[in-house]
């Protein structure tokens, strides 16, 4: 309109008005809701991604009026083929005109939207349409974010990122730049519709760092802990890296945030080779009346107590590891017992021991597998699974721990995201189901340092948010998505569907009696060795298994009047997974029943009766994990 004007007062004619591109709009075929970082390709090669809308803006010059073939694809989403299996649709692209594509989704996780970067509602407001952010363009002139980081202090979330990219020159900032949103019950955004972020800007109005910690090379923080001291106030305490080389760590601390200046001052370094300090993404958990701090990487092997005095002791911090207690560095040393057994207990100033360390022992035959704390396997193909980052929060609905996080050299290298959960913090973990995947047809895409944010869980925690980092870093793939690379996407995830009821350990009794979730707390059940895993619910393809009540430990499929103990699979069918075996009873002279899954060995005195009361999951791990 102000070039229709300006040609008006110059006496000239008016250049012709741009039609409004064509508008694309692909959305999921059960929730209807448009499906961001969706690929659009013409026959030509030409390459258009939605927009977190689900918006594709289409107004190429000389294909806009034609009829354009679409080739449609996205990460853990399918798209019909037509008669000669080609993926995609033609469309006439009218300009100002729009078309509705329905795209289904495989995975169990919802795509929602991009959280951070430029144009994150570029092709919406394109074709005309308002988005439910403030800065649908560029916010903070940020254009890539890497790894979350975000914490609750005071009424509103702070949120902190590594690496920053701007659009000015290719390196960007590199220390920490944060930004504050209201919690949605305190005028935020429904987390389904967005987070409206506002960053602290220098004078150029790009994104500052909140992390200026001095010496050369990006400093990058975890373990962000909000702790009340002695006079009630909050304190927000992390550890600092500072970084060189990539990826190497040349000096290492903590830091205390100013809530005033709005960033991070140093307290003090500490010696690099110093086995325990904050970590990962914390979690909080009561331990015998004392609430301690744990540090998940992604399982939480170590911790402190949740006091300002000892968190910035790190003498005072311990680990729940086999390792020998004062072992550090890559010298480790397996401690066990006279019997031969291994020691994994509670020691301080001793490395914990990481996924990586554990399958690495059990491929050089130092440990077997059923010695392993966390022999973690997938739910549907039984294969080991190897967890990297993530994060564990408490869940109210599941009643449980729950783990998200990415497995490390799955079908993409750090692009495969699960979902786990455990009775306590230490475990036991032993089943994950996928839940996003980010390799599709050959293309591979990396999503690491998964965030749970639990401060935005809905109906009870049934639905759960969370996010990460979608880069082609690390994946072997040279192809970065425009706008996408670089930043994070967030998801949604719905506890109760009916595919992630989850095999949860059953535990026995030290007289062998199968002890049920569903009678008791099963965080009372904790500390007893366990005998496999079933479900604690209803689910399809299962059937109700009751305790008979004379008490010689007796199992039955048959009601008896009393809830259900466990839910197993019913024997019928091929079975669901190769971990989900027919239960095996037996039983010995006195009458007593024994439970076990069938490839377990039966106990002396113990004969095997002829019946199946169902399928269960095998425990592969031997370790019983204490009650804190």
């Amino acid at each position: 309109m102000l070039s229709v004007l300006l040609a008006l007062c110059l006496g000239q004619a008016a250049p012709p008005e741009r039609p409004r591109p064509f508008s694309i709009t692909v959305v999921d075929d059960v929730t209807g809701r448009g499906v961001p970082l969706v690929e659009l390709k013409t026959v030509n090669g030409i390459r258009y991604v939605t927009d977190s809308a689900g918006v594709v803006a289409f107004d190429e010059p000389g294909l806009v009026g034609q009829d354009v073939h679409f080739i449609v694809r996205s990460f853990g989403y399918t798209f019909p083929k037509d008669g000669f299996g080609i993926v995609g649709k033609t469309l006439k692209t009218v300009p100002g005109e729009s078309v509705e594509l329905k795209i289904h989704r495989d995975q169990l996780a919802e795509r929602l939207y991009r959280n951070t970067g430029g144009g994150i509602y570029r092709d919406s407001i394109m074709v005309g349409k308002k988005p439910p952010i403030r800065e649908g363009l560029l916010n903070a002139k940020v254009v890539g974010q890497d790894s979350i980081q975000s914490v609750i202090f005071g009424d509103r979330i702070l949120w902190f990122w590594g690496d920053t990219l701007r659009p000015a020159y290719p390196l960007g900032n590199f220390s920490m730049p944060g930004a504050t949103s209201p919690l949605p019950a305190k005028g935020g955004l429904d987390p389904e519709v967005g987070i409206d972020l506002t960053y602290q800007v220098d004078k150029d109005g790009f994104a500052r760092g909140s992390a200026n910690m001095p010496g050369p090379g990006p400093t990058w923080l975890g373990g962000l802990t909000v702790l009340r001291d002695e006079q009630g106030q909050e304190r927000l305490i992390a550890v600092y890296d500072k970084i060189r080389n990539m990826l190497e760590t040349y000096q290492r601390g903590l830091v205390e945030w100013d809530d005033k200046a709005m960033e991070f001052r140093k307290l003090r370094e500490f010696p690099l080779d110093h086995p325990l300090y904050p970590r990962g993404h914390t979690l909080t958990s009561d331990v015998s009346g004392h609430p301690y701090v744990y540090f998940p990487t992604p399982y939480p092997l170590s911790r402190v107590r949740a006091d300002v005095k000892s968190f910035l002791d790190l003498d005072q911090y311990e680990a729940f590891t086999p390792f020998r207690e004062g072992t550090r560095g890559e010298k480790k040393e397996i401690e066990r017992d006279g019997s031969g057994r291994i020691v994994y207990e509670w020691k301080k100033n001793t490395a914990p021991a990481a996924p990586g360390d554990l399958a690495k022992l059990i491929k050089d035959g130092q440990i077997q597998e059923s010695e392993s704390l966390i022999p973690l396997r997938d739910v549907e193909t039984g294969k080991a699974i190897l967890a990297h980052g993530g994060s564990v929060q408490w869940n109210a609905y599941r009643n449980r721990w729950v783990m998200i996080f990415v497995e490390l050299m799955g079908k993409s290298m750090l692009g495969e995201v699960y979902f786990a959960e455990a009775d306590q913090p230490l475990g036991p973990w032993a089943y994950a189901r996928k839940i996003a995947t980010h390799a599709q047809d050959g293309i591979v895409y990396s999503f690491y340092n998964p965030k749970h944010h639990a401060f935005l869980d809905k109906d009870s925690g049934r639905t759960i948010f969370f996010e990460g980092t979608y880069t082609v870093s690390f994946s072997g793939s040279n192809d970065p998505t425009p706008r996408y690379e670089y930043n994070q996407i967030m998801y949604k995830l719905d506890l109760g569907r009916d595919e992630l009821v989850m095999p949860v350990p059953i535990y026995r009794d030290n007289d062998g009696t199968i002890l049920g979730p569903a009678d008791k707390d099963h965080r009372d059940r904790v500390g007893h060795p366990v005998a496999f895993f079933a479900f604690d619910r209803k689910a399809p393809g299962t059937i109700p298994v009751f305790a008979l009540t004379k008490g010689q430990g007796e199992l039955t499929t048959e009601p008896t009047g009393e809830s259900p103990l466990f839910h197993a699979r019913t024997i019928q069918g091929d079975a669901p997974s190769p971990d989900a075996q027919p239960v095996r009873e037996s039983r010995n002279a006195e009458g007593r029943y024994r439970y076990d899954s069938a490839s377990d060995a039966n106990e002396d005195g113990f004969q095997p009766t002829n019946r199946a009361l169902g399928r269960v999951w095998k425990s592969h791990s031997k370790v019983v994990v204490p009650r804190d």
